[in-house]
């Protein structure tokens, strides 16, 4: 298994796959990898010569210190969890240090509103953190490709607009949500949950599939949203800091329907402490 700690290394080795003319694929996580990750990883490995997964969990995005501290690290199984994908993976897993030699700072990025609302609004300063180390990273792999969940929409979306932005020839690969059995999306934060909490957690899921129905029976998008919320607070220890329709492109919130196909329900939720996050597609 290759890993690499320093951007050196990295870089020494991804010259060579350049060389060949190895097309490149990048894949960021922040670790505690799961199912929904090896999805991820398994697609650039189909669409990829060479394909870098980098774990670093990235303390700018984070706006509660408490919330980094919590953050679940264990760097040794998931270099053993991607090694049952491939032996030919490159893994990078750098400290702060290397990624921020010169202090914790964040560049400004007018991310056209797409930051304005939801995770952007709950967590002041949260995507500036994003967009400063995936720039980072891009920068350094080069890839031809990079590969995100949608479990994150709003994330995807900024990802997308960073690449618009800086004008990258980098395209940007959005896969589907991976689920639990039960309906819970995957999520490294699943971890600070009991196996019985993550199954209660599953309403979330099942909240978002009731409200899809009820579109169907076009039902008001207000009495969707009250009903939806009120089946997830019937569960103890449960708040939903927003549950909203919004245009799938823009983030903007709809008051009614237009098209279905250009609209996603996202939702967040604190979960008896941790914050999950889920949506779904008309």
């Amino acid at each position: 298994m290759n890993v690499f700690t320093s951007e050196k290394s990295l870089n020494e080795r991804l010259s060579f796959s350049r060389e060949q003319g190895n097309s490149l694929g990048l894949v960021p996580t922040m670790g505690a990898l799961h199912q929904g990750h090896l999805s991820l990883v398994a697609q650039a490995l189909k669409e990829n010569n060479t394909v870098v997964v980098s774990i670093f969990v990235n303390p700018t995005q984070f706006n509660n210190a408490l919330d980094l501290a919590q953050y679940p690290q264990q760097l040794t199984s998931d270099i053993a969890l991607l090694k049952t994908i491939s032996d030919e993976l490159l893994i990078f897993t750098p400290t702060t240090q290397e990624m921020y030699p010169e202090g914790l700072n964040t560049k400004t990025y007018a991310f056209n509103g797409l930051d304005r609302r939801w995770e952007g609004a709950d967590r002041p300063g949260h995507f500036m953190g994003v967009g400063t180390i995936v720039e980072k990273l891009f920068a350094l792999v080069r890839p031809s490709r990079a590969y995100f969940g949608q479990k994150d929409f709003q994330q995807l979306a900024i990802i997308r607009e960073l690449v618009r932005l800086k004008s990258l020839p980098i395209t940007i690969v959005g896969c589907p949500i991976v689920r639990e059995s039960y309906g819970l999306a995957m999520s490294s934060r699943n971890e600070r949950l009991k196996p019985q909490e993550r199954e209660a957690a599953s309403v979330i899921y099942k909240a978002l599939q009731m409200a899809v129905k009820k579109v169907s029976a076009k039902k008001p998008l207000n009495e969707i949203t009250r009903a939806a919320v009120k089946k997830i607070h019937a569960v103890e220890n449960t708040s939903v800091f927003y549950f909203e329709f919004v245009n799938a492109d823009t983030l903007e919130p709809l008051e009614k329907l237009t098209t279905l196909e250009n609209t996603r329900i996202i939702t967040a939720v604190d979960f008896k402490g941790v914050r999950l996050l889920d949506n779904i597609g008309l």
